[in-house]
């Protein structure tokens, strides 16, 4: 069987979390935490939740040339990840991300971009070849939106799948250039919000939010509710606006369960699963990850998906 591709355009940043029992308000210290130091950045968990459920996976993306960076770079080989596309950046520090999570696993996450802001067309170029040859595209926002669109255009002007989790998510609507070369956005509830308007909630709130952006250009909509699921509209008349159904588990960490959902929702379209399948997939991979403590840590392999739907089908 052939093995599916994909080519993550996307940030690296190091993650250093703590986990205590409320989140801090301003000018609030909260003591007695857990720490934690990771490798995270929207770009690379999407590639290490891909590569961990048995996609090849190339990474573009830009690191800078110091502790964090060395260390990035070499956990994605030891991932299986492709590395040859990463820049090492000698004047910028590689992205950090501080992040606080409390007892139920929501978050608060400030990032100091560095390299990642520096990831430019030029650099997507080098892996014209590689896109050309992938069966899906993952991109996301925490890079120059120039470079979004121009990674998004190629890719569609080749006929490959592209996916954008609009995250985070931009002040000003989306462009109609980019949402004519995305098949398809995958906004949660506050990015839906952001981008419509409409305060998202429930199924009703989110199918109006996804209406709204397919009015606006988008081919294909993906509204994720965390564990109430995830809804799945598009333009088509072949695809059925359709709420999937999530799987309520214990959250430890929601940090990483959008770069989990894409990530695992690009594998699945690769291997070439329907869309309503690989929502269900993803719903899947999503719900694992926030079991656990840390961004690329949390993220689900193969083996642990399948123990999971076997033990979700015994109860």
């Amino acid at each position: 069987m052939k093995t599916p591709r994909i080519v993550v355009v996307g940030s690296s940043n190091t993650d250093m979390v703590v986990k205590g029992q409320r989140l801090p308000g301003p000018g609030e210290t909260v003591t007695g935490g857990t720490f934690v130091m990771a490798p995270g950045g929207k770009g690379a968990n999407q590639a290490v939740a891909a590569a961990r459920l048995g996609a090849e996976v190339s990474l573009v993306a830009r690191v800078g040339q110091d502790m964090f960076g060395d260390q990035a770079v070499e956990g994605y080989r030891k991932e299986g990840i492709l590395t040859d596309l990463i820049v090492r950046d000698p004047q910028n520090h590689t992205g950090v991300a501080l992040i606080l999570v409390d007892r139920r696993g929501e978050n608060l996450i400030s990032v100091a971009s560095g390299a990642n802001h520096d990831l430019r067309p030029q650099d997507v170029q080098r892996a014209t070849d590689r896109i050309k040859a992938a069966d899906v595209v993952l991109l996301q926002l925490e890079i120059p939106m120039e470079t979004v669109q121009f990674a998004a255009r190629l890719a569609a002007e080749a006929g490959v799948k592209v996916i954008l989790d609009p995250a985070p998510a931009p002040d000003v609507p989306l462009e109609d250039r980019l949402l004519r070369s995305v098949t398809c956005l995958t906004p949660n509830e506050s990015e839906a919000e952001r981008l419509t308007g409409i305060c998202v909630r429930d199924e009703d709130s989110a199918r109006a939010a996804a209406e709204k952006l397919l009015q606006s250009g988008a081919r294909r909509v993906i509204v994720t509710l965390g564990a109430k699921g995830a809804l799945l509209a598009g333009r088509e008349e072949t695809v059925e606006t359709v709420m999937i159904p999530g799987y309520p588990v214990q959250a430890l960490d929601s940090t990483a369960a959008g770069d989990a959902f894409n990530g695992g929702l690009g594998a699945a379209l690769a291997r070439g699963l329907s869309w309503e399948e690989a929502v269900r997939e993803a719903n899947l991979v999503g719900a694992l990850s926030v079991t656990r403590l840390g961004a690329q840590p949390s993220l689900p392999t193969a083996d642990e998906v399948r123990r999971f739907t076997e033990t979700l089908a015994r109860q």
